[in-house]
């Protein structure tokens, strides 16, 4: 039998995605899940960073790519979403190698 894959709001999904971002270099800053946390209810983020936090980085992008074929983003959301994925980046003011490899696989999911 056939396991149903979970199946999120484009808001819960923008959270996850914006998690994968703080965490591209391996270390989210209190800044960036401050930034993220801004943008939801607790609980949502709560519940999504818990997830998020259990899950490989093979595993996130199953889920995002998964997720994401759901929604049906208009060029203009997706421009809005990329800007707050590289608010996310840039917050610490460097874009690192490991960062600019997720933007790219991102990129690559969304498009």
């Amino acid at each position: 039998m056939k396991k149903e894959h979970e199946k999120w709001s484009k808001t819960e999904l923008q959270l996850y995605i914006l998690l994968a971002c703080a965490n591209a270099d391996n270390k989210e800053t209190e800044e960036e899940l401050a930034m993220i946390q801004s943008k939801v209810p607790k609980e949502t983020f709560d519940k999504l960073y818990e997830l998020f936090k259990g899950d490989s980085e093979k595993k996130q992008l199953k889920r995002i790519s998964r997720n994401i074929h759901l929604h049906n983003y208009s060029f203009s959301e997706l421009s809005g979403f990329r800007r707050e994925m590289y608010e996310i980046y840039f917050s610490d003011c460097n874009f690192t190698m490991m960062e600019k490899r997720l933007d790219w696989t991102l990129d690559n999911i969304l498009y």
